[in-house]
């Protein structure tokens, strides 16, 4: 199976980005609920990051698509935190797509259009249960750090998640 990853265009991609983020968001509420027994309001980070998705579109962001001979797969964005810091967001593979390096293709082309930008590190947070994503993450570099300023998870439910840094050289 190839796959293709390229940067959205919102004209023509916005209900397959509508529909990953969706299958997403669900997905792992759902998990939230089955494994820490609690929901999150994802309709309403959904209709927020559709009604203005700019912080993942260039220059300072990327919103990636990947597809395969099926359609859309996968979706992974990167927003700005700061000048010298980016955050991974909203990455999500299909399962029927998993285990083919659909996730690792776009974690590899955000980290490339991190350093093409000029950011010095990338940091993630993502719920403790997501064991396969924290391994991709950790094989690309990535290292266990405290929660950020910056990340939307509620104070209160960080202990739920873990929070992930990359150095940029």
């Amino acid at each position: 199976m190839t796959t293709r990853v390229r940067q959205a265009r919102l004209d023509t991609d916005l209900d397959d980005v509508a529909e990953l983020w969706g299958e997403y968001l669900r997905w792992a509420n759902d998990q939230l609920d089955a494994e820490f027994g609690f929901r999150m309001d994802i309709e309403a980070a959904l209709a927020a990051n559709l009604a203005d998705p700019s912080p993942f579109e260039p220059p300072d962001g990327r919103l990636l698509l990947a597809f395969d001979d099926t359609g859309a797969v996968g979706i992974a964005c990167l927003q700005r935190l700061r000048p010298d810091t980016a955050e991974v967001k909203r990455m999500f593979v299909r399962p029927a797509a998993r285990g083919c390096g659909v996730g690792k293709s776009l974690l590899d082309e955000l980290v490339t259009a991190a350093r093409s930008i000029g950011y010095d590190r990338v940091l993630l947070d993502s719920a403790r249960f997501m064991d396969t994503a924290h391994a991709m993450y950790r094989s690309a570099g990535f290292t266990d750090i405290d929660p950020y300023p910056e990340s939307a998870i509620p104070s209160e439910l960080r202990h739920y998640w873990r929070f992930m840094e990359l150095p940029l050289p």
